[in-house]
Order: C-alpha cells, then structure tokens, then sequence
C-alpha cells in the first residue's frame, strides 16, 4: 500500500514544502481528532481529477463515523467535492448546516482549508458522529472549543508547528492521559480529572483550577533531578515545547501547544501524562542490560587469563606436541574472548559478526605463520548473528582457517580466501553458507579426513549448527572446506 508521502507525490500542485507541511499536520492531527471526538479526512485536489483521500484518523476518545478506512476515497461529485472546492477557494472554514447520514447515523461535517504560507495546500474534513442528544460535559465543551481553536489555526497556516521537537521518549502525553487549558498568562482555566491525578501523583493536593501551572510544578520538583530548560516554555504554554518533571516519587510527562489567533497567542493546553511506571521499567530494563554487558566484559576477562596462564605454561614445556597443544587451547580460548568482548561493546544480544571474522583470521595469521606470507581475503558479509551461533562460528572459522594455513599453505605461503553468503531455506529460516579456501598443497591422502583434534572440533560445532561440512579439491591446487550453519532468528 502506497505511504502518505507516495500518495502527497502523486499530486502534481503540491510542491515539496507544501509536502512536508501536510506530514507534520497529519502527524499531530490525532490531537484534533480526540478533542473533536470526530474521524478527520485529508483531501488534496488532482488537476483533472476528483479530489482524493490521503489520510484518516479516527478519534480514541469518542465514537467513530468511519469502520473502514477512507484513503484513496474519491469525492462525491454531486455533495462533496463542491464544498471542498468552495473551502479552498474561499480560504474558510464550511460547516454544513444539515446533517449528513452516515454508515453510523446522523453525522455533522466540516470543510477547513489547511493553509501554508497563504495558499490551500489540501482540505481536512471533521465528521462528527451524533450519537446523543444529551447535554454536553464542561469536559466536552472544553474540548470541542479547544479543537475549534485548532482548526482555525490550520486554517491561518498557524498549526502545526515547525518547531515543535520530534522523536520524543515513549510515553508521550495524549489527550486521554490528562489535558489543562491555560490562559495568557499561564494560569489554569480548566483541568481534566486524569491531569489532575497527574499532578496529585506529582504531589501538589490543592486547587489546580484559578492556579498557575508554573508554580505548581516547580512547588513539587525533586531537587536531586536535574530541570529541563524547556520546562517554563511548557509549563506557561508560551512555545510547543515537550519536557518531562520528576517529583512526589513519579514522573510527569508534559506537552504544551499555544493557541493562536491572527498570530496572537490568547492561551494553551498541555497535555500531561504520569508516566513513573514506565520510567521505572525503563530504569529496570538498563540495569539489566548493563548488568548483561559486565558479565560478557568479565567473561572476557576470565577467558583472556586463562590464555594467558596457558600461553606461560607453553613457554616452560620443551619443543613438541605438549607445547602445540598449550598454544592451540591458548588460541581457541582466545576466540571465544573476542566474542564476549564484541557483545561487552553494545546492549544487544547480537553481534556484528564480520568485525570477529575479520579479528579472528587476523589473530589466527599472526599465530601460525611461520615466516612464509600469507594473504588473507574476506568476500561476502556474516552480517549480524545471536550470542550463541557467533561462538560456535567464530572457533569453526579459526579452526578452518588454522588448518589451511597449517596443512595447506604450509612453509611456501599462499592465499586464504574466506566466503560469506546469507540466504534462507524453504521455511524463510536464516541460512549461512561459508567457503574457506587456499591455494596450497591440496589435501594430503595420507591424512584421513576427521583424525584430527581440530576437524573434530569443527564438526562438531557445525552439526551443533544444524548444519554441514566438506572438504573438496580446488584446481589447480588447494583445498574448499565448505560448511552451512542454520541461524537463530534475531530477535
């Protein structure tokens, strides 16, 4: 399905500005449609055409007009499309006085022109579901006034604004997590009752109403936590600003969006959220993540000592296959160290693989060279692998490469050449396909394929990995030990 912006592109009158204006109201428009209790509709004209549906909102704090979704609905030649014309043209708000029948009952629709920089950009219709004839709440009227104010602003090219951050930290205040209204001068005119829990919760228990925001908040900071310098933008509703305060042993997140008429700013709401839950869990999850980050660092470290005490003991055993055997122990421990050290660098359970590979091949040239040049190549990419497949991978890729040079390439030199390709098998499961290759003597036929410690090591490993290993001839001359592993999804 085509995004908003593919759809926004389609339209040749709208230029790239007019573009981005459209996605940062759409956006923030689910504010508009929670304090209009009404589903909201993007319309933008096409040259020779009718006009479209771009984007729908539905409210979450009233009943909805549309079940379906409306984007890509085409106007209605005979009702609809004239009223949006005559919207855009005349650069006003419309609100047609009978009520329309809708899929749920008798509906009330409004046409407000969303204008940038003095021209109608699109048109956003507010279709309001009558499901009651009741007296409306102080809540209610709040509300619907404020989205009145809103809607003018779209109107004068006045909302959204540009300087409103993004990317803000989850738990971003809605208008069902508590709203206040402000005057001009920062003083509270109304509160809903989840505002006013929030600001309970914060520790202020007086009157909230006739009061000012600032000096109930800045009342309850707790002075161990550092202030936001937004918070007096946020709190006397002088800028669209978001800011977060901690007090009364939870914390407050706040959003202020100024009301303006003809560039005046008469007022504000702010939007507030207890979100000390959140935080807390939030606190929680990186502890245990840095928790999981010093395990893996001391595991490192643990492992490098015994590399250490293995590569003494090596050095006070005489020439032969005990000390062979110490300096191959040594550097396996050693590859299983540089696993942990890359998952100490991050919190993710997963690991870049190639930056091992790379430091793996590395380690293993500089130990078992002996004089003779050794080229090594690496073509593909492991990409990212869980914890427990990159420890297994990372001893088969170090003994395989070992073998090369050390039963290939042998006292001449030579090339090693290291393959990678990811895939995935009937199922979509993730598939890795490895070559390791040299250019040396090829394989001995005297030397049974298995009998050594390290071959079995390796197939071991790879069968861990549900997978499996040959060795073949390569012509001229050399060897393939070409091996398949079946990786754990990421999670």
């Amino acid at each position: 399905m085509a995004t908003l912006r593919d759809l926004l592109r389609d339209c040749p009158t709208l230029r790239e500005p007019d573009v981005e204006w459209l996605q940062l109201l759409v956006g923030d428009w689910q504010l508009i449609a929670d304090l209009s209790f009404a589903d909201l509709l993007l319309w933008v004209p096409a040259p020779d055409g009718p006009w479209t549906a771009v984007a729908h909102v539905r409210p979450t704090t009233g009943q909805l007009v549309f079940v379906e979704d409306q984007v890509g609905r085409l106007a209605d030649a005979d009702r609809v499309a004239p009223l949006l014309t005559e919207a855009a043209h005349e650069q006003r708000i419309i609100r047609v006085r009978q009520v329309a029948a809708g899929p749920a009952g008798a509906v009330r629709e409004e046409y407000i022109p969303v204008v940038r920089d003095g021209h109608v950009v699109a048109v956003l219709t507010r279709h309001t579901n009558l499901w009651t004839t009741r007296t409306p709440s102080r809540l209610e009227i709040t509300y619907l006034a404020t989205a009145d104010a809103l809607c003018r602003m779209v109107t004068s090219g006045e909302f959204p604004h540009f300087s409103a951050p993004t990317g803000l930290r989850r738990g971003a205040p809605r208008v069902g997590d508590g709203v206040i209204r402000l005057d001009v001068d920062g003083v509270v005119t109304y509160a809903s009752p989840n505002a006013v829990s929030a600001l309970h919760r914060l520790g202020h228990h007086g009157e909230v109403v006739h009061a000012s925001l600032a000096q109930i908040v800045t009342d309850h900071l707790r002075e161990s936590y550092p202030v936001d310098e937004g918070l007096p933008l946020v709190v006397t509703g002088r800028q669209p600003w978001r800011t977060e305060v901690a007090g009364g042993g939870t914390s407050v997140s706040m959003r202020a969006i100024p009301l303006t008429e003809a560039g005046q700013r008469f007022g504000a709401i702010v939007l507030l959220r207890d979100v000390g839950e959140l935080r807390r869990r939030e606190r929680e999850l990186l502890t245990k993540e840095a928790t999981i980050r010093e395990i893996h660092h001391r595991v490192k470290n643990n492992l490098q000592s015994v590399a250490a005490l293995l590569r003494l003991q090596a050095r006070r055993v005489p020439e032969g296959e005990a000390r062979a055997a110490l300096q191959e122990a040594e550097r396996r421990v050693g590859t299983i160290a540089m696993v942990h050290d890359q998952l100490s660098q991050g919190f993710e359970e997963t690991v870049d693989f190639d930056a091992i590979a790379k430091r793996g091949i590395q380690a293993v040239v500089d130990v078992s060279t002996s004089g003779a040049p050794v080229r090594t190549v690496l073509e593909g990419s492991f990409g990212l692998l869980r914890a427990e497949d990159a420890t297994s991978l990372a001893m088969v890729l170090s003994e395989l490469v070992q073998n090369a040079i050390e039963h290939g390439l042998g006292s001449t030199g030579g090339t090693v050449v290291v393959r990678a390709a990811r895939s995935a098998d009937e199922q979509g499961r993730p598939m890795l396909a490895v070559d390791v290759e040299d250019d040396g003597k090829g394989i001995d036929p005297k030397r049974r394929p298995g009998s050594g410690l390290g071959t079995q090591i390796v197939q071991s490993l790879v069968a861990d990995l549900q997978g499996r290993i040959a060795w073949e001839p390569v012509r001229p001359h050399g060897t393939r030990a070409r091996f398949t592993a079946s990786l754990r999804p990421l999670p």
